[in-house]
C-alpha cells in the first residue's frame, strides 16, 4: 500500500512513515476506489467521482499541513522558552555570590570563637587555675589542662603553645602550674625520646586512654602521669604500653574504631 501511494499519488516515505496502519489502508482505499470506479473521463460520472477524490485528498493534505504547522509553532515556543530560562538562570547566577562569601556572611561573627591572646596562672585560696584570655577580653578558669581540651580547637592549643614558649623562654617559671603546662604541650608537639615522660613508661600501668575529638588530642592517664599526644603524630611508645592501651577500653563504645586507627599510626 505505502509502495502504490507512493509511486502513484506522490507520498513521501518520511509522511507515510508517521502514520498508523489504518491510516495508510484509508489512503490506499481512496485511491483504490477511484481506480475501481473508473470510467469514461467524458461522462459526468467521472468528473463527480474526480472531484470528490481530489477533495478528500486535499483535506488530507490541508490537514497535514495545518498539523506540521501546529508542531513548527509548539517547537519554536519551547525553543523561546528554554532560551529564556536560560537568560534568567544566567542572571539570577550573577547575583549570587560565591558560597564563601555566602558562608562568611551567613556566620555571625561572634559565633568563631576569637584567639588566645594571653595566659595566666589566678589563684583562689589554696587552689590555682589556668586563666585563658582570647582577644576580645573574655577569659575563662581552668583547673586542669584536659579541662581545655574539651572546649578547644586545635588552632587553640598551637596559639597557646607558642605563648607558653614565649613566655618560658624569657621568665623563669617557677608556679608548678606553669611547668606542668609547659610540660604537656612541649610533648604534645615536641616529642623528645629521652624525656623522662617517655623513659619512665615500664614503670607505671596504663590507668584511662581518652579522645578529646574538638581539638583531635588523645591523653594517656598513667598512675602518675598525663600524656597528650595528636591524633595524627607518631610517639616513641613502647610496646608494653601500647599492649596496655589496646587491653583498655574507651568509655564510650564509638572510639573502638578510632582506637585502633590511632595504634596502626603509633606502630608504622
Amino acid at each position: 500500500m505505502c509502495t502504490y501511494l507512493k509511486n502513484m499519488k506522490g507520498w513521501k516515505p518520511k509522511d507515510l512513515k508517521n502514520k498508523s496502519f489504518d491510516s495508510i489502508q484509508k489512503l490506499f482505499n481512496k485511491a483504490m476506489k477511484r481506480v475501481n470506479t473508473f470510467v469514461d473521463m467524458d461522462t459526468e460520472l467521472v468528473k463527480e467521482s474526480s472531484e470528490k477524490v481530489d477533495a478528500e485528498i486535499a483535506q488530507e493534505s490541508s490537514l497535514k499541513r495545518a498539523g506540521d504547522e501546529l508542531e513548527q509553532e509548539s517547537i519554536k515556543k519551547q525553543k523561546v522558552d528554554e532560551n529564556k530560562e536560560t537568560a534568567e538562570l544566567k542572571s539570577l547566577m550573577e547575583v549570587i555570590p560565591d558560597e564563601k562569601e555566602v558562608a562568611d556572611d551567613v556566620i555571625p561573627l561572634d559565633t568563631k570563637p576569637p584567639s588566645i591572646v594571653d595566659w595566666k596562672i589566678h589563684k583562689e585560696g589554696k587552689k590555682s587555675y589556668y586563666q585563658i584570655i582570647r582577644a576580645d577580653g573574655s577569659s575563662k578558669m581552668y583547673l586542669v589542662f584536659n579541662h581545655m581540651l574539651k572546649s578547644f580547637n586545635r588552632e587553640d592549643l598551637k596559639t597557646l603553645y607558642k605563648l607558653v614558649k614565649a613566655k618560658y623562654g624569657s621568665t623563669r617559671l617557677v608556679e608548678d602550674l606553669d611547668l606542668v603546662l609547659y610540660g604537656d604541650l612541649k610533648t604534645m608537639f615536641d616529642p623528645y625520646v629521652e624525656d623522662q615522660v617517655w623513659k619512665n613508661q615500664s614503670d607505671y600501668r596504663v590507668l584511662e586512654w581518652k579522645l578529646y575529638d574538638s581539638c583531635g588530642v588523645y591523653s594517656l592517664r598513667k598512675q602518675n602521669v598525663h600524656i597528650y599526644m595528636l591524633v595524627e603524630k607518631r610517639y616513641p611508645l613502647t610496646a608494653p604500653t601500647i599492649t596496655d592501651m589496646l587491653n583498655k577500653k574507651l568509655k564510650d563504645d564509638h572510639w573502638n574504631e578510632m582506637c585502633y586507627q590511632l595504634l596502626k599510626l603509633i606502630t608504622k
